[in-house]
């Protein structure tokens, strides 16, 4: 967790006078005592048990069914199987709205 939040500081150029808050939800990897937040980041935890404040998680079955089951022989082939997995979802907008909609 340390190096992708060190990396997503440098690539949203976050500094003590450019803010950037970071929602998250509160996996366990999300909030380690050692966890180092750099200047200009503030994490904002979502509520425990709230799907509908991030329905983004309800698309990971569809994302990661290809990759259930399989090994890979370096992280490019893996990327390239997500890249095509998302394509393949970008065009089912219907399937999308239908997991991501909460009726409240």
């Amino acid at each position: 967790m340390q190096t992708v939040l060190d990396s997503f500081a440098v690539a949203t150029g976050a500094e003590p006078d450019k803010h950037v808050v970071l929602v998250l939800d509160n996996a366990g990897w999300h909030t380690s005592r050692e966890l180092v937040v750099p200047d200009g980041i503030t994490l904002l935890f979502l509520p425990p048990y709230s799907p509908e404040l991030q329905p983004a998680e309800r698309l990971w079955d569809g994302v990661d069914a290809p990759l259930s089951n399989r090994t890979f022989g370096d992280l490019d082939e893996l990327q390239g199987v997500v890249d095509a997995q998302c394509v393949r979802l970008m065009a089912q907008e219907m399937r999308i709205r239908g997991l991501t909609h909460f009726h409240w």
